[in-house]
């Protein structure tokens, strides 16, 4: 009995022997990671407007970046605000896929293209967060990836408004040139980011902004103008669930467009909103909610107005627009690429000058 006791009382400090390595092990596996600095310390083009610190120094290492998501910096909130949407969403998926035939069925497909370019934009958003501060062509990389996946999005939301929310009088009027100008205007929105992003370098801040923000609103525009008829004649004796789901998607969207366009905490009490309350945090957070809403109203619509959208729409329609978003996606990356281009060649004659 003794001898029972006492093995398992050596047992017992083994254990607690190894639970007191867990720190010093963990500091060997991650050695401490450099702090941030000031926005004195970055180049101008990683600087936010208003945001004076909690910057990470450039030229780390990959580790280093990586394992930021866990560190306190000014781009953290907006990692994880588009990281935690990456898995909503995803869940959000694996949910419907219980429900709908995404195979067989070519009707669900615009929704299972809304669904995908919002897995798309959140994830590469998040990359671009996290990863964008190593270098200047780091930066300008992902970050135009990111317009990538916003451009593709914009057509993902004017697919499913198109297919599952469009009433009969609009569809007569526009039917044959909706999806393919909002493939333009998808286009000329990640054209316009990328060349703004691109000329921050030489151009006042507002000049880029409006580059980014012009294209980006004229597709808003076309692509919602299905929605915003329907709520037009929105009646409030209407007992329909999905219209609450269609006013919150577009009211989410102004506040994301406000607070993308206009830093208001930040410019009236600059270094206060470093590392938390920044007007593109606030942002992410909106255009999450506004993407959540806006799945969830085309779920409704798909199951709710089936005999309408069957009727306007052939089921090889769906199977041509889905052709579209890999055009779209397709030119999307060869604008992105173009410009990059251009940056790398602008790199090269930086570097030749030193």
């Amino acid at each position: 009995m003794a001898t029972m006791v006492m093995e398992k009382l050596v047992c017992v400090l083994i254990n607690l022997q190894q639970i007191k390595e867990v720190p010093r092990m963990l500091t060997l596996a991650a050695p401490s990671m450099p702090g941030t600095v000031r926005d004195s310390d970055v180049p101008h083009y990683f600087r936010e407007r208003y945001v004076c610190s909690g910057y990470r120094p450039l030229n780390q290492g990959w580790r280093y970046y990586f394992l930021s998501l866990f560190q306190c910096h000014n781009e953290t909130i907006n990692v994880w605000t588009h990281l935690l949407a990456f898995f909503i969403f995803l869940v959000k998926l694996g949910q419907l896929t219980e429900t709908v035939d995404f195979i067989g069925d070519h009707h669900s497909w615009p929704l299972l293209v809304v669904i995908l370019s919002s897995l798309i934009y959140s994830a590469l958003s998040a990359t671009a967060h996290l990863l964008g501060g190593k270098s200047e062509l780091c930066h300008y990389t992902f970050f135009f990836l990111d317009y990538i996946g916003v451009a593709q999005y914009q057509y993902g939301s004017a697919l499913g408004h198109f297919y599952y929310v469009v009433d009969e009088n609009l569809h007569r009027h526009v039917q044959g040139f909706f999806i393919p100008f909002a493939t333009v205007l998808s286009c000329l929105s990640c054209l316009g980011c990328c060349s703004g992003k691109y000329c921050n370098h030489s151009l006042p801040t507002c000049a880029h902004k409006l580059g980014q923000v012009i294209p980006s609103a004229l597709a808003y525009l076309w692509d919602s103008s299905p929605v915003t008829k329907r709520l037009s004649l929105w009646s409030t004796d209407s007992n329909d669930p999905v219209m609450i789901y269609h006013f919150g998607q577009v009211a989410l969207f102004l506040c994301c467009a406000f607070f993308f366009s206009f830093p208001l905490q930040e410019r009236y009490f600059p270094g206060r909103f470093d590392f938390i309350g920044q007007s593109h945090q606030v942002f992410h957070v909106f255009l999450s909610c506004c993407t959540l809403c806006q799945i969830h109203a085309t779920h409704l619509d798909f199951v709710g107005r089936r005999t309408l959208y069957t009727n306007l729409h052939k089921s090889d329609e769906a199977v041509l627009f889905v052709r579209l978003y890999v055009v779209t996606l397709v030119v999307c990356t060869l604008i992105a690429f173009f410009i990059l281009s251009k940056v790398n060649k602008r790199l090269d004659l930086k570097n030749k000058s030193k």
